[in-house]
């Protein structure tokens, strides 16, 4: 029973402490005191509090115009979003910032967390990498511009990372192809990935499938073309093999390989 009241007690007091937390907000609010309006922001932001502090720093900006405290509204504005993980809108006003106080010695951080909120709404990279690719030409117009900033080892190493998403994006899709049995866009889709990913890990597997795509392609071909397609597999092979000697592959590519031969010779002689 006890227990039970104190616990009343103690949600009671959490309800009076929201309700006069709300009702300061408002008085807040609805003041026409600028400089305690922006105080109030500020205060709300250095308690991490950065919806109360957004909405304070959006009535105040305008107002502040012309002010040496607009500058610093407008950055925390944008950190304010950030914050709450709004990564469109902080990009939207790290934006703004930069471009309106462009002199500004924190114009160079504003347009690295403008790269940096790019980044952190890339997806999974079994997503639609736009966003990705938009995040990377952002961070590298980054580097261009400030190459020894402070913030450029970060920057290359978010590049780094956005580019790795590319290429398992670029993997999945040239191997789902293949798994459509769809084998002529899936070779393309592979050589595009070897001229696009040259020092890539899945290179192996990519010659490895690309042997299995040009056979199973010539296994499926009408007879006008089945000769060539066989003979072009056997090519893949050899360069596979002079490649990749050793590869945990080479006994399914080996397989492929002497069906081809024996398809190659047989196809010859009815010539």
């Amino acid at each position: 029973m006890q227990r039970r009241t104190l616990q009343g007690i103690i949600y009671l007091a959490l309800c009076l402490l929201v309700l006069s937390s709300c009702s300061k907000f408002r008085k807040i609010q609805k003041s026409d005191d600028i400089d305690y309006k922006y105080e109030s922001a500020v205060k709300y932001y250095g308690e991490e509090d950065y919806y109360r502090a957004s909405l304070l720093f959006e009535e105040v900006i305008p107002l502040l115009r012309g002010r040496p405290e607009a500058e610093d509204a407008q950055l925390k504005f944008a950190y304010c979003y950030f914050h709450q993980k709004q990564y469109i809108l902080s990009a939207h006003y790290f934006r703004t910032f930069y471009t309106t106080y462009s002199r500004s010695t924190k114009a160079e951080e504003a347009e690295y967390m403008y790269a940096y909120s790019l980044y952190k709404q890339s997806p999974n990279a079994n997503l639609d990498q736009t966003s990705t690719m938009e995040a990377i030409t952002a961070m590298q117009t980054f580097l261009n511009k400030h190459p020894k900033s402070e913030f450029s080892t970060e920057a290359d190493k978010l590049i780094g990372d956005m580019q790795e998403k590319l290429e398992q994006k670029a993997f999945d899709n040239a191997k789902q192809y293949h798994k459509l049995a769809r084998y002529k866009a899936a070779l393309i889709s592979f050589d595009n990935f070897r001229q696009g990913y040259p020092d890539s890990d899945f290179m192996e597997q990519v010659h490895f499938l690309e042997i299995e795509s040009q056979f199973f392609l010539a296994e499926a071909s009408i007879q006008s073309k089945k000769l060539e397609r066989y003979k072009e597999t056997l090519s893949r092979y050899e360069s596979f093999v002079d490649t990749y000697p050793e590869s945990e592959y080479l006994s399914r590519a080996q397989n492929y390989y002497e069906q081809s031969r024996d398809k190659v010779a047989e196809l010859s002689s009815n010539l």
